[in-house]
């Protein structure tokens, strides 16, 4: 069970929330913190309970294509309902995938050598081919991850907002790329965000964001907040 403190906002009542930081292909963390997930949901009966992962599932570890498998096939608990949002590594593995020059270049560069390797690909080769390579399923995967979820007095993004603008108007890139100055606003937001995307060696808890980005693939744990009513735990695999 996890060791709950007092969060900064406050889901309704009768809900829980299980939000899962970067995983950056640690498919086997993953496999084992849905583990752990699964066991303290049947273990706590009762709130109706949201399984959301906040993106980035790609590159710089070793298995990005086990995480997609795991979560393209993974059989999870039906109590919990599951989101999935998108991340940059996303938005830029998609981007190679068409094949455009600079895409390429840029995802190569950000992790995506990882991610090719882990399907016993090329980075060598046409994009088009690690294209027909990758399952279909994992490409349906990466199209149908959603900006954001925003729930009771928390919304929930990879990466962040931008301080200032109303939500409606909060752009895409900022929502799957932002650091400042996000990170360094000590102002309120009209939620407190849930993110990842800027990697620390433990979760922040912050009155106005959760960072729960711990660096997985570089050592770290694969890290997950439970919230419910106005509490928040961790797990961490």
């Amino acid at each position: 069970m996890p060791e709950f403190r007092p969060a900064p906002a406050r889901l309704p009542a009768g809900r829980r929330i299980y939000a899962v930081g970067d995983i950056h292909g640690c498919a086997d963390r993953l496999a084992a913190l849905h583990g752990l997930i699964a066991a303290d949901h049947a273990a706590r009966p009762g709130p109706s309970g949201l399984l959301l992962h906040l993106g980035d599932f790609v590159d710089k570890g070793g298995d990005s294509a086990g995480v997609l498998r795991w979560m393209t096939g993974a059989a999870l608990p039906e109590s919990l309902a599951v989101k999935n949002l998108t991340g940059n590594h996303e938005v830029a593995m998609l981007a190679a995938l068409e094949g455009g020059p600079g895409d390429v270049a840029d995802w190569l560069w950000c992790g995506g050598r990882a991610t090719l390797a882990s399907y016993g690909l090329s980075p060598e080769a046409a994009a088009a081919d690690w294209a027909a390579a990758i399952p279909s399923a994992h490409h349906a995967f990466l199209r149908g991850l959603e900006l954001f979820h925003q729930e009771g007095g928390y919304c929930f993004v990879h990466a962040g907002l931008r301080p200032g603008t109303p939500f409606p108007a909060q752009a895409r890139e900022d929502l799957t790329r932002i650091r400042q100055p996000f990170l360094s606003w000590t102002g309120p937001h009209d939620f407190v965000v849930v993110h990842g995307h800027t990697a620390r060696a433990e979760p922040e808890v912050l009155p106005n964001r959760i960072n729960l980005d711990t660096a997985a693939w570089s050592g770290g744990p694969l890290t997950c907040a439970v919230l419910e009513e106005d509490r928040i735990g961790f797990l961490f695999a």
